[in-house]
């Protein structure tokens, strides 16, 4: 089993930044890929970004490409999601996720692990 606890969400202004934070811990060597998602009220949870737990690949909801970077640092089995200029419309809660093996990165279906969740909440 591999356990996730998000951290960093918050109460931000329209255009103000945070940096959410994945600690990973138990069985790390199984992840192949982690990311996240998020899930506004009233809303299907969507994909936001996700990595390769190896390598350099990266992968973005076209929607955010330019204001969010997801990076990570394998010695501490931790990944982190940079978000700048956020917008009121990016208000949800942002769960951390990771697979044992991934093809597409931005489903689901795709991740065996699920953090508890991160409010963010931007105001307007």
């Amino acid at each position: 089993q591999v356990q996730l606890v998000e951290s960093g969400g918050g109460l931000v202004q329209d255009g103000g930044s945070l940096r959410l934070s994945c600690a990973a811990s138990g069985r790390t060597y199984s992840i192949s890929a982690m990311g996240w998602f998020r899930q506004a009220p009233g809303k299907e949870r969507e994909f936001v970004a996700a990595l390769r737990w190896s390598g350099d690949s990266t992968y973005y909801a076209d929607s955010l490409k330019g204001r969010f970077t997801i990076s990570r640092d394998n010695a501490k089995n931790t990944m982190y999601l940079q978000m700048n200029s956020l917008k009121p419309e990016d208000t949800a809660v942002y769960y951390c996720v990771a697979a044992r093996s991934s093809s597409y990165y931005r489903y689901v279906w795709e991740y065996d692990y699920w953090g508890q969740g991160t409010q963010v909440t931007v105001s307007s």
